[in-house]
């Protein structure tokens, strides 16, 4: 029968209803195994087909049914010398048998869910559109910042796309901490938090954290995506009727939270106030509301008019929920975000006191959400917000409750961190000089940079496979590790190499990046800025009547206008640890690790 003929079944069919001749000619063609098609190998799962399809084959196969009698018979009749011992060498026997088996195995998976075939196929998706992700080997070294090995540990590479901002994770009172923490403590926090995991060093954290943020309390979770999960998809469910207002861009923890939550998801187009408000003003006031949103979205490093939406969440009866897990450390006299940032001068007259500065924006967001794992350089989320707010997840959201808490030496080195940043803000304002500087040398070279107010630096590549192969190119050349970002991270056609600088960045390694960058984009003949507006731009690369963009921090809060900026590293400078800082940071575990920081504070250099 001719493969396009099945199609007369296809009324009876569900399969060949939905199939085309040229689907079918293509499942014919390509074998699963040696004699099987993929077509046959369909027709044997159905239902109707499969059995008889099976004895078919079955009666048509002498193999299926042949022993060394039959086989030997088969080989008289052909004149052929037949010698049972040898049986095994005969190619016609062997063949036979292995159809044999082929048959019987197919007979056997009739009806079942090919799982493996599943697989396969789903990752095949992920390799067509040029979305299947691969991790490079790369590994930080704390005493030689920001350099790293990859699996060959003599290999060493430059790190220009990690997310420890600061480069707290190798910060020596950091390291310090932990390594004491880790002496008294042990590794391990014992349980969940309801079961021996509910620790001094835990409690001390959360209140640390409250501070910082001027909220009544906080709360720790494993990571910012439980946090954002937990939070979200608890309080989403417990208020009735609840509907959630959330920014088109928004991390997947907050997406996945939502839809924990079985609340009404309202997505609004990113950072346009003119569209949250008309789709505010179409629920009534009195149905509870949140805006769910984040500060500095690390993509594109684009920021959120915080101050905006909160006007609009006071105007129609919402709460707001802020994720700044981009911005904790970076942003603010004290590294509370950019919230906190708003109001610069306000915050910083008063940064000893753990009082909400009252009218402030970050007074007026309602739930803050934040990382241990970026600038602070270890692990871990939280929450902060009002006491009964913060009461409410811990009594009922299952991703704190029924999670083993985080080791007291990761607790320990986060506070320690914190800490320090508190006391000293000259890290995250050299970082900003170097976003800085790198923007000015890219644009200097027409190469695109997705504009934005914040450290992130996008470099736009606009194809999948482009951006992966520039990211290949500038590791195994330049030894630089960028790693590219696509669908579904970014849109498709936005795909983009993520450049984070960090205050360890010397000017050399700026240099190199740049000269590198300039290179590969010659090389690979990638679009720069001018080939983006001639085609009407992209990602707010080359767009028509672009207004500049006003950074977060201004010359003054850097100490650019009264000259007390901090100086980018140069010609084997060492960075800068701060001794008072260093002290602060030690005196706020004193009571459980005691005074003594003993020699592994020293121990490690500050590079």
């Amino acid at each position: 029968m001719q493969v396009t003929s099945l199609l007369r079944y296809s009324g009876v069919c569900p399969f060949l209803g939905h199939s085309t001749a040229t689907s079918l000619r293509s499942m014919a063609s390509t074998n699963v195994s040696s004699n099987v098609s993929s077509l046959t190998a369909k027709a044997m799962t159905c239902p109707m087909m499969g059995p008889k399809l099976a004895s078919i084959s079955q009666a048509r196969t002498y193999a299926s049914v042949a022993g060394n009698k039959e086989v030997e018979e088969i080989h008289k009749q052909k004149n052929v010398q037949f010698n049972s011992a040898e049986a095994a060498k005969c190619p016609h026997a062997q063949a036979a048998r292995e159809a044999a088996a082929n048959v019987k195995e197919t007979a056997r998976t009739a009806g079942r869910f090919d799982y493996q075939q599943f697989y396969d196929a789903e990752l095949q998706k992920k390799h067509k559109d040029k979305s299947y992700r691969y991790f490079n080997n790369i590994n930080r070294l704390a005493a030689k910042f920001t350099i790293a090995h990859t699996s060959n540990v003599k290999d060493e590479v430059n790190v220009w796309c990690a997310n420890d901002y600061l480069g707290m994770s190798k910060n020596p009172v950091v390291l310090g901490t932990m390594k004491r923490t880790l002496d008294r403590y042990g590794a391990g926090a014992g349980g969940t938090r309801n079961i021996a995991g509910n620790g001094a060093l835990h409690l001390s954290l959360e209140d640390e954290l409250a501070s910082l943020h001027r909220k009544q309390a906080a709360l720790v979770f494993s990571s910012c995506y439980v946090a954002n999960d937990a939070c979200l998809a608890t309080i989403g469910a417990k208020l009735p009727g609840c509907v959630i207002f959330s920014d088109s861009m928004n991390h997947a923890s907050m997406i996945q939270g939502i839809r924990h939550s079985g609340a009404k998801k309202v997505i609004f187009k990113h950072n346009d106030m003119a569209d949250l408000e008309a789709k505010l003003q179409a629920v009534p006031k009195e149905t509870p509301k949140i805006i769910a949103f984040e500060s500095v979205y690390s993509m594109c490093g684009s920021v959120a008019p915080i101050e905006a939406i909160c006007d609009l969440a006071d105007k129609y009866g919402a709460i707001t929920f802020l994720d700044e897990v981009h911005a904790v450390g970076m942003y603010g006299p004290n590294g509370a975000g950019v919230a906190e940032h708003l109001d610069y001068d306000a915050h910083l007259a008063t940064r000893l006191s753990s009082d909400p500065v009252k009218g402030s924006v970050m007074d007026r967001i309602d739930i803050i959400t934040g990382t241990l794992g970026k600038a602070y350089g270890v692990v871990g989320g939280y929450i902060a917000g009002s006491a009964d707010l913060v009461d409410v997840v811990r009594s009922y959201a299952p991703g704190f409750i029924f999670t083993t808490s985080l080791p007291p030496a990761v607790v320990a080195g986060a506070q320690a961190s914190i800490a320090y940043q508190r006391e000293y803000k000259g890290d995250r304002r050299l970082q900003q000089l170097n976003t800085r500087e790198v923007k000015r040398q890219l644009n200097g070279l027409d190469i695109p940079v997705v504009p934005n107010p914040s450290h992130i630096i996008p470099v736009l590549v606009g194809d999948a496979a482009l951006a992966k192969e520039a990211s290949d190119m500038l590791l195994s050349n330049h030894k630089i590790y960028v790693q590219s970002i696509n669908y579904p991270t970014v849109a498709v056609g936005e795909e983009r190499l993520r450049i984070t600088p960090t205050p360890g960045h010397s000017t050399e390694q700026i240099t190199h990046l740049v000269e590198s960058l300039d290179n590969v984009f010659n090389k690979l003949e990638l679009k720069r800025i001018s080939d983006w507006k001639a085609i009407g731009g992209r990602a707010g690369v080359g767009a028509p009547n672009t207004v500049p963009v006003e950074n977060v921090w201004s010359d003054r809060q850097l100490g650019l206008d009264d000259g007390s900026a901090p100086t980018r590293l140069a010609n084997g400078a060492k960075g800068v640890v701060r001794d008072e800082a260093v002290e602060v940071a030690q005196k706020r575990l004193t009571h459980l690790l005691g005074a003594d920081a003993g020699p592994a504070l020293a121990s490690i250099p500050y590079v």
